[in-house]
């Protein structure tokens, strides 16, 4: 199995009540297999600061092994070379097997930074689009030089840069 370019995704909200329109969202992206989940949570902390989280993944237990493998594997390579990356794919393969709940372990440190009365998502969701377009760029031996999601904000700061610019022409 080969796996997209993937994204750590975390939304806040105010309330405690989900209106399951990003998940309706989530769920039509899903059919047209342009994104998967690898894991996701949902987190409530209620005004007495009870934590409740609901979880899921769209990864089977076998691509959860490969997936931890993979992991495993780039972070043993970058530790400690070749060597490392056959530890640390055994390890990564090991790790997902006993896990049945990935982001579960992070609950707590998710649920302090979470004010009471609110809620959050977590997601790592894996970019299935991308695939071809990956595979391409690797066929015509291209490598990513840069990369980076923009947002609106940053449209809005390139003007006010520009607009201080020419002002700075102007006097």
């Amino acid at each position: 199995m080969s796996f997209g370019p993937m994204q750590l995704l975390v939304i806040g909200f105010d309330g405690r009540e989900f209106t399951g329109e990003i998940a309706a969202e989530f769920k039509r992206l899903r059919e047209h297999d342009v994104v998967r989940l690898v894991d996701a949570m949902a987190v409530t902390k209620d005004d007495d600061g009870r934590v409740t989280t609901m979880e899921t993944t769209d990864l089977s237990h076998e691509e959860s092994e490969e997936l931890g493998a993979l992991v495993g594997a780039l972070i043993g390579y970058g530790a400690e070379g070749e060597d490392g990356a056959v530890a640390g794919a055994l390890a990564g393969a090991a790790a997902a097997e006993n896990i049945t709940q990935p982001l579960h372990d992070d609950v707590w440190y998710i649920a302090d930074a979470i004010p009471r009365g609110t809620s959050a998502i977590v997601a790592v969701i894996e970019h299935r689009w991308a695939l071809g377009l990956r595979d391409a760029v690797e066929r015509a031996h291209g490598h990513a030089l840069a990369e980076a999601w923009l947002h609106p904000s940053d449209l809005v700061r390139v003007g006010d840069q520009l607009a201080k610019v020419g002002a700075d022409k102007a006097s």
